[in-house]
């Protein structure tokens, strides 16, 4: 069956199993190939969360089904070449889908597919103003404010940055001076130089967060280990370790394995980009 509320590919289970109970899967009907453009396909190093000397620099991380690389422009720097979309594909290392255009000089390439993108649709990216419809990248200064945009660059010319993961856009509220107001995903405020490049439209696939995996074995397929809590390990593997039977933590606030506090507390130390945040971020 589909979920009726928000009408959109997400396919729950009967509950034939404990697995299955309670668990949904995409649909893919919006997937028009299935086979990659092989000029734009690559094979990955697997690290698996561990550095150079083998040693476990990630946890958590390891295993999972085998899945090729895709390149993604992210650049999007063939300006004022009209491309053409191709087709729409699915990516097995991110949550949106993504669309291969193929340029009016022969080029193809791979870009982060928007909401409503459809095959055979003109797309377009440039310096200069142009008309904002969906897929169309310019210069936050050429784009009119109120509209929702993603790929949102933090430096000119480096490539998307923001807003890249499945459903998530910025809103452009103005621009000012050199700089551009976007209110991100997150709540989070936030001062951009007008001469960075974006996307206009939200990106692909908003289903995604509500896919319930239902099981272990598919979260392994994904290539995530389990995970252990602290408080059932030793002393020796994690500060919540240790003690007879069942007790708290014993500790003023959570710590993580290395013993550096947890839940809660602020992370960001970049006091160089602290100016350009006008609002922070909504907390949970």
């Amino acid at each position: 069956m589909y979920l009726k509320a928000c009408n959109m590919g997400i396919r729950v289970h009967k509950p034939t199993t404990a697995g299955r109970r309670k668990s949904s899967v995409q649909t893919f009907d919006d997937i028009t190939s299935k086979k990659p453009e092989k000029n734009l396909v690559s094979k990955p190093v697997r690290r698996k969360g561990r550095g150079n000397d083998g040693v476990i620099r990630v946890r958590h991380r390891g295993g999972g089904a085998r899945r090729f690389i895709r390149e993604i422009d992210f650049k999007r720097d063939k300006f004022d070449i009209p491309a053409t979309v191709k087709t729409i594909e699915y990516d097995p290392n991110r949550g949106a889908r993504i669309a291969l255009l193929t340029y009016a000089d022969g080029e193809k390439r791979y870009i982060l597919a928007p909401q409503t993108l459809k095959v055979g649709m003109t797309i377009v990216s440039s310096e200069k103003k142009g008309e904002p419809h969906i897929g169309n990248r310019f210069k936050l200064e050429h784009i009119p404010p109120g509209m929702t945009v993603y790929n949102i660059e933090l430096q000119a010319g480096k490539g998307a940055q923001m807003a890249r993961g499945a459903g998530n856009g910025a809103v452009l509220m103005a621009v000012e001076g050199d700089m551009a107001t976007l209110k991100l995903p997150s709540g989070e405020i936030r001062l951009v130089k007008k001469n960075c490049m974006a996307t206009i439209g939200a990106v692909s696939n908003p289903d995604w967060r509500l896919i319930r995996w239902g099981k272990a074995g598919r979260t392994r397929h994904r290539g995530i280990r389990p995970t252990v809590r602290g408080k059932a390990m030793n002393p020796v593997d994690h500060p919540h370790g240790g003690g007879e039977g069942s007790n708290p933590i014993g500790l003023k606030a959570p710590k993580t394995p290395t013993g550096k506090k947890a839940l809660g507390v602020k992370t960001r130390r970049n006091k160089i980009t602290d100016r350009f945040i006008v609002k922070r971020r909504n907390k949970k």
